[in-house]
């Protein structure tokens, strides 16, 4: 057995897309529509694996937006990230779906999902996907 082969069959189990939890996000009304403000959550925590090793990606994640008419309740936040923890995604298909989803629940004057991912395989990735896509 030569060195690469005994890795062939090594895989570390992965969900499927699936399994990110939308259905946990919640909203709450935001009191002062129009006001401009800025909103940004950070965390250093944000893990999901390769979608083809299962080996995983560790990546510090900020979520800025302006709010109108709702804001994304945080416990439910927290949840819904942690719930791509073994999810089998690419990190610049991550930044998208997150956006994806929050445009949807929010309904946002603006917002951008921005994502520096650990290195691995002396590669860092920084991932940026923003609403309304810039022109």
């Amino acid at each position: 057995m030569t060195t690469d082969a005994k890795y062939d069959a090594r895989r570390f189990d992965i969900q499927t897309q699936s399994a990110i939890d939308t259905a946990i996000l919640e909203r709450i009304p935001f009191d002062y529509p129009g006001s401009a403000t800025a909103v940004t959550y950070e965390t250093d925590e944000f893990t999901s694996v390769c979608p083809w090793t299962g080996l995983p990606d560790f990546g510090q994640l900020s979520i800025a937006y302006v709010p109108q008419r709702y804001l994304v309740e945080l416990r439910s936040l927290k949840y819904y990230l942690t719930s791509f923890r073994n999810v089998g995604i690419l990190q610049e298909h991550a930044v998208n779906r997150i956006l994806s989803n929050l445009v949807a629940l929010l309904q946002p004057s603006s917002m951008k999902v921005e994502a520096h991912f650990n290195e691995r395989g002396g590669v860092r990735t920084h991932a940026t996907a923003a609403y309304p896509t810039p022109t």
